[in-house]
């Protein structure tokens, strides 16, 4: 998910009611919920080394207990610095729970979305994703926005005309059941397109691997990936109607496999790409110069060959040596090599 939905979740995992159990409850929260994204810094290393490092041990569960233990660490240390609020001691006990509940929030949020995480790692670097939420969701959001929102237009107003404030705990407890209420209509509605891509048959060939991928703006209507013995199909699936046919967009042929595909998919930029692929597709360009394979994963597709989502082109002389290598998202890739 993205950072901000992290954040709005620590804080109202604080408001619901550990902010009165200790000082710097919320501020806990929010770096916690915040803090395994600290992989974003491989970035600095170039595009391939951060898809092979995202989401990563950071995202790990050994990942987040060492996160939230070094947070815990630092609250303490400044905590016992700073001047005791009245009546709310700093207890550790408290401050530790927050900053596990601020970790695991945001490994379980992530899990929920079609990119994945790797909890088991070092151990497993398999990757698992309930593919139910998209990255940015506006409508989970709208909820936050209002859960959290109203209470403090509330308290701005009782403020002013000498009002009691109300408390903050009720719209926080609706953030969260709200959010959880949309996972599980999310959920119903993900098993359903799974059971419509499962049923249909797609150019004559049965579906081998299939997954149905979170559209932004409804939770009934899918993105399907259906991967057969010769293609691989991209579809519209409304999981509203149980007995839709779903709706072709694309399908692309599986590649031959040839010397040019095979020198790039045992490049290092090639490794790290299908370790992070579900559904890759490659197409191997041929010029003067030598060969450019492109492969894309075609669970980010949006339909269309010009908008493949994830892709990684590797460029080969005639000699199948590398010329160069880039990731990107969009339509152009990044210049040089990673």
């Amino acid at each position: 998910m993205d950072n901000l939905i992290h954040t709005l979740t620590g804080i109202a995992i604080s408001q619901a009611g550990l902010n009165r159990k200790t000082r710097f409850a919320t501020l806990t929260l929010i770096l916690a919920s915040n803090a395994p994204d600290i992989d974003v810094l491989t970035a600095l290393k170039g595009s391939l080394t951060y898809l092979r490092y995202h989401r990563g041990i950071t995202h790990s569960l050994l990942g987040i207990i060492a996160l939230a233990f070094l947070i815990w660490g630092l609250m303490l240390w400044l905590g016992k610095r700073t001047r005791p609020k009245p009546g709310l001691p700093l207890d550790g006990r408290w401050l530790l729970l927050a900053a596990l509940l601020g970790t695991g929030s945001h490994l379980l949020l992530d899990f929920t979305n079609a990119y994945g995480v790797r909890p088991f790692l070092p151990f497993s670097g398999r990757w698992y994703a309930w593919d139910i939420m998209p990255i940015i969701d506006p409508l989970l959001l709208a909820l936050f926005l209002l859960g959290l929102g109203v209470p403090w237009l509330l308290r701005v107003v009782s403020e002013e005309v000498g009002a009691r404030k109300p408390r903050w705990a009720p719209g926080a407890v609706f953030c969260l059941g709200a959010m959880i209420v949309l996972w599980g209509i999310r959920g119903f509605a993900h098993r359903r397109a799974l059971s419509i891509l499962d049923s249909h048959t797609y150019s004559g060939e049965n579906p081998g691997r299939f997954s149905a991928l979170p559209q932004t703006l409804s939770p009934f209507i899918w993105t399907g990936v259906v991967e057969t013995e010769n293609s691989i199909h991209v579809l519209h699936v409304n999981s509203l109607d149980a007995n839709s046919e779903p709706e072709e967009l694309s399908t692309f042929e599986k590649p031959q496999m040839s010397p040019p595909l095979r020198a790039a998919l045992e490049t290092r930029a090639g490794k790290i790409f299908l370790n992070f692929a579900r559904f890759p597709w490659a197409q191997v360009d041929e010029d003067d110069q030598g060969y450019t394979v492109s492969i894309s994963d075609l669970r980010f597709a949006r339909g269309s060959p010009q908008s493949l989502g994830f892709t990684l082109k590797v460029k080969l002389d005639k000699s199948l040596s590398i010329r160069s290598e880039a990731f990107y998202f969009g339509s152009a890739p990044e210049p040089g090599r990673d």
